[in-house]
């Protein structure tokens, strides 16, 4: 909520591109976070607060997939000279996982290898990487750059997933305290 209560003006450009060191650091705070709620939610990693929505477990999968097949793949295919990527059923991939069966401290220890890995990726790229481009079915042309900074914002839409989650862990357990929320 804005302190003055007024809308959201429209997003306007007011920053420049971010460099590969600042998107690692990024990628690296999402890294605590992660390590944090997972060591805040214990054995309740694998808890669905609605079964239409992912436990924490599901939501590390589908970021350790994301990277490996959507943002350091895809960068990946880019330095190969790749012209094409495919797309990938993000469903299909989390019931062929089945994380939530999973231990938590075991897709904890899967994420970071992943994310070392790709963090390595992006500090070892140049300025004249970031324009490089591969064509993707759905969207079209994707460039080095668009995914270093679309990656950011999908670890942020997971991340805030996750902090919901906690959110529900604790709502029925909070009593009158409940008439709070909103504030």
């Amino acid at each position: 909520m804005r302190v003055d209560g007024g809308l959201r003006p429209p997003r306007t450009p007011q920053t420049t591109d971010l460099t590969t060191d600042e998107v690692a650091g990024y990628l690296e705070a999402t890294c605590a976070l992660i390590e944090s709620e997972f060591a805040a939610l214990g054995t309740d990693s694998s808890w669905h607060f609605d079964p239409n929505e992912w436990c924490a477990s599901e939501v590390v999968g589908h970021m350790v997939e994301a990277d490996k097949r959507g943002f350091a793949g895809r960068i990946r295919e880019i330095q190969e000279g790749r012209k094409h990527t495919a797309a990938w059923d993000q469903v299909a991939v989390a019931k062929e996982r089945n994380d939530c069966a999973r231990l938590g401290q075991s897709l904890w220890m899967e994420f970071m290898g992943v994310r070392n890995g790709s963090i390595k990726l992006v500090r070892s790229l140049a300025p004249g990487d970031l324009g490089k481009s591969i064509e993707h079915p759905k969207v079209g042309e994707l460039r080095v750059r668009d995914l270093l900074h679309e990656w950011i914002h999908h670890d942020r839409n997971h991340t805030r997933q996750l902090l919901a989650i906690a959110q529900e862990r604790v709502w029925s357990h909070m009593g009158k305290a409940q008439k709070f929320k909103g504030e």
